[in-house]
């Protein structure tokens, strides 16, 4: 089973991106899943740019703390399975945490969304509350995938190794910075701490450094502005095995428009 994780999409240079790397490769892979939190000029996302998502070859599109910023998304999350917002929210939320569906050869595979709470909003616990569901999907389906909205590299890491040999990827999202330690533990369970952003490499993190910049210098709060120019893709590469479930291969995906031939 070959899978293509995106990460989190920024704006429309980052929907723009996404797209044209859709168009020319999305046939080489059996599953695509989103990152789509920031798709909508940088905060949220809303129906009508899940629907394009969805319509240019994503199967699912997962989120995390910004999947609340747009509340038109809100009846959108009660009727899709394919559009997740973070699992372990408290009873009672819109939408759903996980779906289970099928790759384009009939396989079920199962993609969680779920978010950390360190350095993040105070939520129910991502490890706690995963375990059970992991359990429960297990009986169903080997092929489990979880995006991990976190802000630290050792929730990440522990959530991996907790959940290692019972599901096949857990990757990181939430920093837009792409890590290098992509890997697989021993148990079989693939592992990177973050995916990365698409979007523009121009700015900060896919945002206006003119419009970050003079947060730092005088903590006073500022209105971020989607930055445009040098975009980029970050996602993941990933093989599952078939019959086991565990991860054979899981590389990173780091290119610029150029590298992705569109000029």
């Amino acid at each position: 089973m070959k899978v293509l994780v995106i990460g989190d999409v920024v704006g429309n240079p980052g929907r723009q991106t996404l797209k044209a790397f859709l168009d020319k490769n999305k046939s080489q892979y059996d599953f695509i899943i989103v990152n789509g939190e920031n798709a909508a000029a940088g905060f949220g996302i809303t129906g009508k740019l899940c629907d394009e998502i969805l319509d240019w070859g994503a199967d699912v599109i997962t989120s995390g703390n910004h999947i609340w910023d747009k509340k038109e998304i809100y009846d959108y999350l009660d009727r899709s399975n394919k559009v997740l917002r973070p699992y372990n929210y408290p009873k009672g939320v819109p939408g759903t945490g996980y779906t289970i569906l099928k790759d384009k050869k009939g396989n079920k595979i199962a993609v969680i969304s779920l978010q950390g709470r360190v350095f993040m909003p105070p939520i129910d616990c991502p490890f706690t509350t995963v375990n059970k569901l992991v359990e429960e999907i297990r009986k169903e389906c080997k092929h489990i995938i979880i995006d991990f909205h976190a802000e630290a590299t050792s929730e990440k890491l522990a959530l991996a190794n907790f959940l290692d040999g019972k599901v096949s990827v857990v990757y990181g999202t939430h920093t837009h910075v792409q890590t290098a330690d992509n890997k697989i533990l021993l148990d079989g369970t693939g592992y990177i701490s973050d995916v990365g952003m698409t979007g523009s490499d121009s700015g900060i993190i896919g945002m206006k450094k003119e419009s970050i910049i003079p947060k730092f210098l005088t903590s006073l709060p500022q209105k971020f502005d989607v930055a445009e120019g040098k975009e980029r893709l970050n996602g993941l590469d990933i093989e599952i095995d078939n019959e086991t479930g565990e991860c054979i291969k899981i590389d990173r995906i780091n290119l610029s428009l150029i590298e992705l031939g569109i000029f």
